[in-house]
């Protein structure tokens, strides 16, 4: 199917959507409505855009009929200056349409769970854990999104081991989804008397949170444990059983929850962040075939894959898969990561349209 006729195909579907709008059996079918306003509300911009790119396309023949068929000097010069502007801004349409009809993720409205650990590095590890995790809280406090943290291991100063922690809100899992990979950071340590630049590392891993239905679970295939919650000792120490580990025995999958006094609660989150990994691997096994069948430049889903380095000497950020530099990483680290994260969301937009199949 050619790039038009995807084109009239949407728009003959909107006009017929219209057409159910006024029938009877329709209007008084709640359910029915509600679908079809969906659906609308779907296609609805690509039509739009279809519409200006069709007025532009005839704008563009009608210069074309006046510049051959008129005999004025005067107008075929204003006319062909016109063409010249038309053709610029119907190439700019096409470019538009192809963008709206690059199939959306489905996940991209979903809220996320986020899990960052420590890798290399030791302590300095830990510390440039908690520093991307202070990071993207910032980050979400800005954007008007909702965290909640589901587990956290701390080291004693300052530094995080693990971390997973939710994140709602609007469009989240579509801002966040790049930042899963390893993040490098070199600087010189808190822990360094003799000032010299160490290199560390801590994984981040971005998965979708899903709802029951996406996500089947045989409660046989599942081995859940009751224990106390650990602390820094004295009356942080919770002496009531109410910290949870989930074991999901076919994949192996263990997920703890002891951030909540209350076991029913940990239970619950360790379950929401259970569902959420054995939705993301099946994921990263459908990403692994179309990677096979064709290169993705931003994400290829090994999360084993360096992804950026935070150089703090010279106040510098580095997207490895984009090739992006910045030098703005005292605010970055702050949590300004609009510039960084819209960069990597164009780059994955031009791959995405260079592969495209339009014909």
């Amino acid at each position: 199917m050619s790039f038009i006729d995807k084109l009239e195909k949407i728009k003959q579907r909107y006009e017929q959507i219209n057409q159910l709008f006024t029938d009877p059996d329709y209007l008084n079918n709640h359910d029915k409505i509600k679908t079809l306003s969906k659906e609308k509300s779907e296609i609805e911009e690509v039509v739009l855009a279809y519409e200006k790119y069709l007025k532009i396309s005839k704008d563009i023949e009608g210069n074309k009929e006046l510049i051959e068929s008129s005999a004025d000097k005067e107008i075929i010069e204003l006319a062909e200056s016109e063409l010249e502007g038309l053709k610029v801004s119907l190439e700019k349409a096409e470019e538009d349409l192809k963008t709206l009809l690059l199939p959306k993720d489905p996940n991209d409205d979903k809220n996320v769970i986020v899990e960052i650990r420590a890798g290399t590095g030791g302590e300095e590890a830990a510390l440039f854990a908690n520093d991307l995790f202070r990071m993207y809280t910032r980050y979400a406090e800005i954007r008007g999104w909702r965290y909640e943290i589901i587990d956290i291991n701390e080291t004693g100063i300052g530094g995080l081991k693990e971390v997973i922690f939710s994140v709602n809100g609007d469009n989240v899992y579509g801002d966040l989804k790049f930042e899963s990979g390893v993040h490098r950071v070199q600087r010189v340590p808190e822990t360094e008397a003799s000032g010299r630049v160490h290199t560390s590392a801590a994984s981040v891993a971005v998965l979708p949170e899903v709802e029951d239905v996406e996500v089947e679970i045989n409660p046989n295939d599942l081995k859940i444990d009751i224990f106390r919650s650990g602390g820094a000792g004295g009356q942080n120490v919770n002496k009531v059983e109410t910290a949870v580990r989930i074991t999901h025995i076919p994949t192996g999958i263990v997920v703890q929850c002891q951030d909540e006094r209350s076991q029913l609660k940990n239970r619950q989150k360790a379950m929401k962040v259970l569902k959420a990994r054995l939705y993301d691997m099946e994921m990263s096994k459908k990403m692994s075939e179309i990677s096979a069948q064709r290169k993705l430049m931003v994400r290829s889903g090994d999360r084993s894959d360096k992804i950026r380095t935070y150089n703090f000497p010279q106040n510098r950020i580095t997207d490895h898969r984009i090739g992006l530099t910045l030098y703005n990483l005292s605010e970055i680290i702050e949590g300004k990561l609009d510039e960084l994260i819209e960069q990597i969301k164009l780059a994955d937009k031009a791959e995405k349209l260079q592969s495209a199949d339009y014909n």
